[in-house]
């Protein structure tokens, strides 16, 4: 995704320019996707972070970071997002949950 302005930080008002709330969220997801530190090159076996994609009506597909690991949302399942945050980043938007829900 890219971006309209910038910011320094991750943020939910950065997240709320980009994603509406009054639209609902799908996963795209089938599996979740574990991030690894690398270090010279090296992937280790640390893990970082875990990512699951997700579209919304008027939006392109879009990653979000989780940094413990979520349960994986049937797919096509509507969802909330915990804390849902944004970062903008040369250009590019990067969003991170603190976690993520099925909507009943």
């Amino acid at each position: 995704m890219k971006t309209k302005n910038s910011q320094n930080a991750y943020n939910e008002e950065t997240a709320r320019q980009y994603i509406s709330h009054d639209k609902p969220i799908i996963n795209v997801s089938s599996e979740i996707e574990t991030q690894y530190n690398w270090i010279d090159g090296k992937r280790t076996n640390e893990v970082t972070s875990y990512k699951l994609y997700f579209t919304q009506e008027g939006v392109n597909s879009f990653a979000v970071k989780f940094l413990k690991k979520p349960l994986l949302p049937p797919f096509l399942s509507e969802v909330k997002m915990d804390k849902l945050e944004a970062i903008e980043i040369r250009s590019n938007v990067y969003f991170r949950s603190e976690g993520v829900r099925v909507v009943k």
